[in-house]
């Protein structure tokens, strides 16, 4: 039986050039598709819940702010998630393990469904890692333009830009029944492994363990950050100095005063924040 797939494009996608190709595959492995192309990601949600008893799945082309976005939209209608990888640095397409954009519609066609965890920040879900600190200042550094012109290497080329105007800030957190006072300039909570181009949030992290990997970077000098990189691209830092590394099921962190919350790389919440994890949260079609 054929299986009616709504596909969500983000028309400014880095490599959504490739989109046609993508259609063509997947039309010829047997989907019907009905494409929606928008140029504002914050309706993705509600054109997702319009379709909720149209469709068998829904199929979003784009990077992680495009899959951000949608995520509510997923979660509250329940469909059964495809991933076409057509952003800059497909964090999620690679902790999932889809390597590239021909491999994902086969994916998709296939129709292997498992269930993944989301993680939950002050109402707002993501998949990969939400943060503060240094990584929001990268974030309002990174422009499409250097993406479009540098791929996955703007986000190392910005880090080493922001490292520079990085400043410490005080926080509180609340995790396991402890509390923990900190001078950091970054503290990162993550569901899944991969964020940032391909930075990896601790080397075992997995969607699915049901938990958060959290690490605050509590260095004093910002060119410690050049010793500390290879070891935080491997995911091998919860041992380095200057870095405080743990895991739970829920969190809380505060600030003296609200600061901006980095969510799958897009700024959707501050200060103070309750982080949690939500088990087996989504329906994903995955190798």
């Amino acid at each position: 039986m054929t299986r009616r797939a709504l596909l969500l494009v983000n028309r400014h996608a880095r490599q959504g050039r490739n989109l046609a190709q993508a259609i063509a595959q997947l039309e010829s492995l047997g989907l019907e598709l009905i494409p929606e192309i928008t140029e504002d990601a914050r309706f993705l949600p509600e054109i997702i819940r319009s379709y909720q008893n149209k469709v068998d799945l829904a199929i979003v082309g784009g990077g992680d702010g495009t899959l951000n976005a949608a995520v509510d939209g997923l979660v509250d209608s329940q469909l059964p998630l495809g991933i076409l990888p057509l952003g800059t640095a497909n964090d999620l397409a690679r902790t999932l393990g889809i390597p590239n954009l021909a491999a994902a519609c086969k994916i998709i066609a296939c129709g292997n469904i498992q269930y993944i965890d989301l993680g939950w920040v002050n109402g707002k879900h993501f998949f990969n890692v939400a943060s503060l600190g240094l990584s929001v200042q990268i974030t309002q550094k990174l422009t499409k333009e250097a993406k479009r012109r540098w791929g996955v290497f703007a986000y190392a080329i910005t880090a080493i830009e922001a490292m520079w105007q990085a400043h410490p800030f005080y926080a509180e957190i609340r995790c396991n029944g402890q509390s923990i006072q900190v001078r950091t300039i970054q503290i990162a909570v993550g569901n899944g492994r991969y964020y940032g181009g391909g930075m990896a949030i601790v080397h075992d992290a997995k969607i699915d363990d049901q938990r958060l990997d959290v690490y605050s970077l509590e260095i004093q000098h910002w060119w410690q950050m050049l010793t500390l990189f290879p070891a935080l691209r491997r995911g091998r830092h919860t041992q380095s100095s200057g870095v405080r590394a743990f895991h739970g099921q829920e969190i809380e962190v505060y600030t003296r005063k609200p600061l901006p919350i980095n969510t799958d790389g897009e700024i959707t919440t501050y200060t103070p924040a309750h982080f949690c994890v939500i088990p087996r949260a989504l329906a994903v079609l995955m190798p």
